[in-house]
Formats: structure tokens, C-alpha cells, sequence
């Protein structure tokens, strides 16, 4: 079993994916930039893969850097091209268009 992550620091995590609007994503690395913990970008990831626990988040709204999509969630593309997110010929998000100006 994996380490536990601290609730408070999940909860600061979701409470920034939240406000990511419908149309935009959000990378890794931009969230833990967000909540002060800029080099933090896989406990963000593992904060994510948690998510379900602890609410209703829209985690399909963050990528890696690249725009890629997190490789175990299969509904991920069809939730943002639901929301008008265009992808690129590689499969990932076009983050020029589509990244979150927070």
C-alpha cells in the first residue's frame, strides 16, 4: 500500500482543481505551483488518483505539461471534448488553447 497522503493537503489540491473552468486544463506541475509546492507534481497526481474519495472534481481537467492524458482514466478525452477541448494529431491537448490562465 502506497503512503497516505495528508486530507488537508488533498483537499487544498481538489479546492484548486475546482476552480479549473469547462474548456481549460491544468498541468500537474501548475497546481502544485498554485498550492506552494512547485517540485510537487507527482503528489499531485496521487492526490488526483484519490480524488473519488473524497467528492465530485473535475480531475479530467489536468494533463502533464505536454497535454498529455493520465494514462488510467479512459473517459478523460471524451469528458474535455464534451467540453469543446481540441486535441493535436499526438493525442494530446492543445495547452496553447486550452491551459488554464489562472
Amino acid at each position: 500500500m502506497g503512503k497516505v497522503l495528508d486530507e488537508d493537503l488533498v483537499y487544498e489540491i481538489l479546492s484548486v482543481v475546482a476552480e479549473i473552468p469547462a474548456g481549460c486544463v491544468a498541468s500537474y506541475g501548475q497546481i502544485a505551483r498554485l498550492i506552494g509546492r512547485e517540485k510537487n507534481s507527482r503528489l499531485v497526481g496521487a492526490a488526483l488518483s484519490e480524488a473519488d474519495r473524497y467528492g465530485d472534481y473535475p480531475c479530467h481537467r489536468v494533463v502533464n505539461h505536454a497535454g498529455r492524458l493520465a494514462p488510467n482514466f479512459p473517459d478523460q478525452r471524451a469528458l474535455l471534448t464534451e467540453e469543446g477541448v481540441v486535441f493535436r494529431d499526438n493525442g494530446c491537448v492543445d495547452m496553447k488553447k486550452h491551459q488554464w490562465r489562472e
